[in-house]
């Protein structure tokens, strides 16, 4: 027991006096979380063929984590360059009780020489806290990030995502590029603040970044969250012009640009369109910076006017308050009347105007044939009308005049006092009676052929020469 106790204590005064280099000596690795790390040793000349180690702790029997006479263990790989007499263990999957101090071992005879390892581990991801910035497609966004004065000289660079252990790696620009694409990065050490500037904006660039410093052990970090939002503020207006006239345009714009140089722009895209004021001398502008407007006049319309239009009071088209019109033009109403092509059916006809050929034979057809129906329908009704109230006034006046008859025959057949005898009597009754009913049926013919007489006269004549015939 107290054979064990003196090894260890020798073996602590060894590493603290004799057996370990200097804390100038001392190695500093960090690695993240769920990655890896290399753990790289130098040794001495002569040592070459020597076993090489990694240990933790008091670097007893069982804190050795592998040697070089077997290159792979667990999680742990060794692989010794005798040229460059340095020897690399790989630490993979990392967690945070890796953290702590190591020992890069030489085996030989005696005491073995040892070096201090100190290992950090870090989050794989960043950060609590982050800056919002905001910018509009098409854009432009800058963001400074923030370094110690220790690292005036350290590497900076920016990366996309929130992963920090392969954010150098993958890092869209450095420090020593400076220019690469859309982005570009500048160092400014009084301040100890560098600046990123993204061009070019889309809504894919929307997300966070890390701003990276390579330090000392695990780099420093700060996240920058970024929101690219849609070219915002474009007011849409329609408007419609005629071919040889005159058409004006107001265009408003945020007071803010009241000095800058206003135009009218034509074009499908505002990046992409034509100064039509410059281009046109048809164009006039006129600016009211009192109504933050300016109108723009064409003296005389065209047919190649039609397209779209961009208010313009911002040469760079930074993100405000924009007009963006939609102008149509038309031609004067010109109505002309022509006559149908062969192969149209006969008595058609064809309305003619600008860009258009239009057949109006059903409307023709349809003003012809409906207004003399309706006057038959009329006709035809007051006819039935008429023919129905005169029927019926006849109708009246016969069977008063049968009544009368009826009464004169009983009158004439009761004064007779021998029936037989005076057949002739009989006779005579019995021939008016016919005769009163050949009267009645002369009255009904009459009656029939007076309609037809005079559609005209008004009913109380037509129907007073009806009276008339009857009494006669």
């Amino acid at each position: 027991m107290r054979m064990w106790s003196l090894q260890n204590l020798l073996f602590a005064l060894c590493i603290s006096l004799s057996c370990v280099t200097s804390e100038v000596d001392l190695i500093h690795v960090s690695g993240y979380e769920r990655g890896q790390v290399n753990v790289s040793c130098p040794y001495g000349g002569g040592y070459e063929s020597y076993e090489k180690y990694l240990c933790k702790n008091d670097c007893g029997n069982q804190d050795v984590l592998i040697t070089t006479t077997e290159a792979k263990k667990n999680k742990y790989s060794i692989h010794d360059d005798r040229q460059k007499r340095v020897f690399t263990t790989t630490i993979s999957d990392l967690r945070r009780a890796d953290a702590g101090k190591y020992w890069c071992g030489v085996t030989r005879t005696g005491k073995d020489i040892y070096t201090e390892v100190r290992l950090d581990i870090g989050q794989d991801t960043c950060c609590d806290r982050s800056t919002r910035v905001q910018s509009y497609e098409e854009g432009l966004v800058s963001f400074s990030c923030s370094y110690e004065s220790q690292d005036e000289n350290s590497l900076k660079y920016i990366c996309r995502g929130s992963q920090t252990s392969t954010c150098l790696q993958q890092a869209v620009i450095t420090s020593d590029s400076q220019q690469n694409g859309q982005y570009s990065l500048t160092d400014d050490k009084s301040s100890r603040k560098f600046t990123v500037t993204i061009s070019r904006l889309t809504k894919k660039d929307s997300g966070l970044y890390l701003c990276g410093v390579q330090h000392t052990g695990l780099d420093v970090f700060s996240a920058v969250e970024l929101e690219v939002k849609e070219w915002c503020c474009v007011k849409s207006v329609k408007l419609s012009g005629t071919v040889g006239r005159p058409l004006t345009m107001k265009c408003p714009y945020p007071p803010q640009h009241r000095e800058n140089r206003k135009f009218l722009c034509k074009g499908d895209h505002r990046n992409n369109c034509t100064d039509m004021v410059k281009s046109q001398s048809r164009f006039t502008l006129q600016d009211d910076a009192s109504l933050s407007s300016f109108l723009v006049t064409i003296t005389e319309m065209e047919a190649g006017d039609a397209g779209t239009y961009w208010c313009g009071s911002d040469s760079q088209w930074r993100a405000g308050n924009y007009t963006k019109i939609h102008l149509s033009v038309v031609f004067p109403q010109q109505i002309t009347t022509v006559m149908p092509p062969i192969s149209e059916p006969a008595g058609s006809q064809s309305t003619h105007m600008p860009g258009k050929h239009v057949k109006d034979a059903a409307p023709l057809h349809s003003v012809v044939f409906i207004v003399p129906a309706a006057l038959l329908i009329l006709t035809f009704a007051l006819v039935i009308v008429y023919r129905y109230k005169c029927h019926k006034l006849q109708g009246a006046e016969v069977n008063m005049n049968r009544n009368h008859s009826k009464a004169a025959e009983a009158e004439e057949v009761m004064s007779v006092t021998d029936i037989y005898e005076n057949h002739d009597v009989v006779v005579r009754s019995k021939q008016r009676t016919s005769k009163w009913q050949r009267t009645s049926d002369h009255y009904e013919d009459a009656g029939e052929d007076c309609v037809y007489q005079n559609l005209s006269t008004t009913e109380d004549i037509y129907c007073n020469q009806i009276s008339t015939k009857a009494k006669r």
